[in-house]
């Protein structure tokens, strides 16, 4: 048995069939042609591109058309088709190198995906892929080549790549994948955004999967833990069946769907779903999500390079009325860091994650920033919606962001766009300085949103993604334990709700722990919701309550664990809750995952 580690994207646990896509990897021709030869190659390259420009075409048909953001993709795919600067290149490197067409595409989109993988900027990284989809689109067209399509597959499989291109994405046989493992990816990739939308479970960034696995055995994809298995023997298989089956009765579980996440003496707390993009929007209903609290619209930025107003507005109604008046919170955009835009260029900023990013860039960019703002405000008419502003450091922050709130409601009404006029506006609680002020921001926030993932990250100076030092990043350490109950109690001091939208708040285990803290609302993966409303409904406030006075008073992360894997077992003595570190622990039989 071997088990490989990379990117969790989808979760789900899948046991099946591995089925290699190498794709066609024969070699791209190359010979010097003559002058006399320019104009007929010119004349191939121009039926090639008006081929796949029909091609790109019914592609973003299928992928929703204009207000599609799947078509939007392909919609990218044809501009670049068709782009007179990108048919220029291809003209001059003809008349300049006299070589066949097929190698000057092949040079030519080398050269761009080249530039693109060396920018800082993620977003133009993760952009190579789509010149490499156009490339490879004309250069089989040229070669007349029609290869095996990941349409025609006739059994159900766990497919293993290198990489995938949007178009094989959207194209491939859906009903027969019923898992992904991928060498390369990124969770802002565009094949990753349509792998999200599809909710087929994942793993990328596996780096070297498709040597190690073996076509048509058995592999085991868990997405959630973001881990493939290969040669399963029958105990670890035996395992992992019994885990999916305590998955699938979790999932099937439809009466606890329409159930409240109350505790056994009357503790009413919240559960609603993070979302990145409008398509998750509409899988909410059947895990009980009771509203969205955490929308990502930074990822319909990194998608477009820049949304325009009326995209905004698209994206963002198609999602309250997919909620169908259930409450939808928008984050304005978080992006810096490890997502950044062409306009944040230059970005070498020597520590980015303390740089310029989220609400600080937006700042800085009012005429953007009132753009979104306008076509938030602008959603709320077909729905109830909230906005909430991230990495808040202190008040003179969020009052600038109210501000420009204001400044963008009077715009909406001097073009007569109607909008909810008693919005609520929220703080992200996620940097120390905002908790120790937590008592001052609340007096200008309709409610708080707990970040524990920066939160954990700026309280003890740790890069999550810095895997030499990622294992500090410990969500059971006193310190962001007391930060936390710290800014509840801010929150409800001023008689505002507290919610929490990192992932803290989707691990079952840590449920009764944030029960007792007095946590308001949960906002988390999807599919995670019925799993912490199990552990919810199966304990009693006092008990969650009295483990949360034992956790304040533990002096280690170890401590802490210790008390909440003991309360655990008291009220579940079974297995398949995993604790917040992150850790399994097995424990009998029950339904738990």
């Amino acid at each position: 048995m071997k088990v490989l580690s990379g990117v969790s994207l989808v979760p789900g646990i899948v046991i099946g069939k591995a089925f290699l896509y190498l794709d066609d990897d024969r070699e791209i021709p190359h010979y010097a042609i003559g002058p006399d030869q320019v104009r007929g190659e010119l004349e191939r390259f121009v039926a090639a591109a008006r081929e796949a420009a029909e091609d790109l075409r019914a592609l973003e048909k299928n992928g929703g058309g204009e207000k599609g953001e799947q078509g939007a993709i392909f919609r990218a795919h044809l501009m670049m088709v068709e782009d007179p600067d990108f048919h220029y290149q291809i003209k001059a490197r003809l008349e300049s190198k006299y070589e066949n067409i097929e190698w000057i595409v092949f040079e030519v989109t080398r050269e761009l995906s080249q530039k693109l993988m060396q920018s800082s900027s993620e977003y133009l990284r993760e952009r190579a892929s789509d010149v490499a989809d156009v490339s490879r689109r004309l250069v089989r067209g040229l070669q007349g080549i029609n290869p095996f399509s990941l349409i025609e597959l006739e059994e159900d499989v766990i497919l293993a790549a290198r990489s995938l291109l949007p178009s094989d994405v959207l194209t491939m046989n859906k009903a027969r994948v019923k898992a992904l493992v991928m060498d390369s990816g990124s969770r802002t990739s565009h094949t990753a955004i349509l792998l999200r939308s599809f909710g087929i479970p994942s793993v990328l960034g596996l780096s070297n999967a498709v040597r190690e696995i073996s076509g048509g055995g058995v592999i085991i994809v868990d997405g959630g833990a973001g881990q493939v298995v290969l040669d399963p023997g029958a105990e670890v298989l035996k395992d992992y069946e019994e885990r999916l089956a305590r998955s699938s009765s979790v999932r099937k579980a439809a009466v606890l769907k329409d159930r409240s996440a109350e505790t056994t003496d009357g503790r009413r707390v919240i559960l609603k779903a993070n979302i990145g993009i409008p398509e998750e929007a509409e899988e909410l209903a059947r895990y009980g999500a009771e509203g969205i609290g955490l929308y990502r619209s930074e990822f319909l930025f990194l998608q477009t390079g820049q949304g325009t107003e009326e995209q905004q507005l698209e994206a963002y109604s198609r999602v309250v009325r997919a909620m169908k008046g259930k409450p939808v919170t928008i984050r304005t955009i978080d992006l810096g860091g490890d997502k950044t835009l062409p306009v944040m260029q230059p970005a070498d900023e020597e520590n980015p994650l303390l740089g310029w990013r989220a609400i600080r860039f937006s700042l800085s960019l009012p005429d953007l920033f009132k753009t979104q703002l306008r076509a938030i405000l602008r959603s709320s008419v077909e729905g109830p919606v909230k906005i909430m502003f991230p990495m808040i450091s202190g008040i003179e922050e969020l009052e600038s962001a109210l501000s420009l709130l204001e400044e963008a409601k009077a715009e909406c009404r001097k073009k007569n766009q109607p909008f909810a006029e008693d919005m609520e506006a929220g703080t992200m609680i996620e940097i120390p300085s905002a908790v120790m002020t937590a008592d001052i921001l609340a007096e200008r926030s309709a409610f708080f949103s707990i970040g524990t993932n920066d939160l954990i990250q700026y309280t003890l100076a740790v890069d999550r993604g810095n895997e030499k030092v990622s294992y500090l990043a410990q969500p059971a350490h006193p310190a962001v334990l007391r930060f936390i109950k710290l800014a509840i109690d801010a929150a409800h001091a001023r008689g505002i709700s507290a919610a929490m939208c990192g992932e803290l708040a989707g691990d079952p285990a840590a449920a009764p722990l944030l029960t007792g803290l007095e946590l308001d609302e949960f906002s988390m993966t999807a599919a995670s919701i019925p799993q912490v409303k199990r552990i919810i409904r199966g304990m009693d406030f006092e008990s969650c309550r009295s483990l949360a006075e034992e956790a304040l008073a533990a002096t280690t992360c170890k401590q802490v664990q210790a008390l909440v894997s003991r309360r655990l077992s008291e009220h579940f003595p079974g297995p398949g809750i995993s604790d917040f570190t992150g850790n399994s622990r097995e424990r009998g039989n029950n339904i738990f995952l």
